[in-house]
């Protein structure tokens, strides 16, 4: 059965509350919708941000933070909606991100939609999102996102850096 947390697009609180991110590392606005398995996040191009190019435009490649950002933010609501908090997670990649165009144009708003694929029944947190960022009605960028979050964070990451 599939529940929506909350449909109207204001109630969920400030970005902040809901990921980790901060400064100019968060780059989604708000979220807009969020069910069991999907999520409707939007961004805004800024001309003055750290990864505009000359033209003021967000280059396409940064599109997967986008889309990584969206499912933080699915996973984060999820672990909320049940009395706790999302546990970090990494992203494992992508067998393929597709970007229509070369780059998010200045002052663009942008919707990022992730959509659940698989949750793993491991215990360890491995999922895959279909993903796609639109500006307006066409579709800018999409891909297939794999993710994991370990049940112990320290040391996956210390684990990670020691072999």
């Amino acid at each position: 059965m599939t529940m929506t947390i909350h449909t109207t697009g204001h109630g969920f609180g400030p970005i902040e509350t809901i990921l980790p991110h901060r400064g100019t590392m968060l780059l989604l606005d708000r979220v807009s919708d969020c069910t069991d398995e999907t999520l409707t996040a939007y961004a805004s191009v800024r001309a003055d941000a750290w990864y505009a190019d000359a033209d003021g435009a967000m280059p396409a490649w940064i599109g997967i933070e986008l889309m990584a950002q969206a499912i933080a933010a699915h996973v984060g609501l999820l672990a909320m909606r049940a009395g706790g908090r999302a546990r970090p997670g990494v992203l494992l990649g992508s067998r393929r991100y597709e970007a229509h165009i070369p780059a998010f144009a200045r002052g663009a708003q942008l919707r990022i939609e992730a959509k659940e694929l698989l949750r793993g029944d491991d215990g360890q947190g491995h999922g895959a999102y279909e993903c796609a960022i639109h500006h307006d009605s066409v579709c800018c960028a999409e891909a297939v996102i794999k993710v994991y979050q370990p049940a112990d964070f320290q040391s996956f990451i210390e684990g990670s850096f020691g072999s």
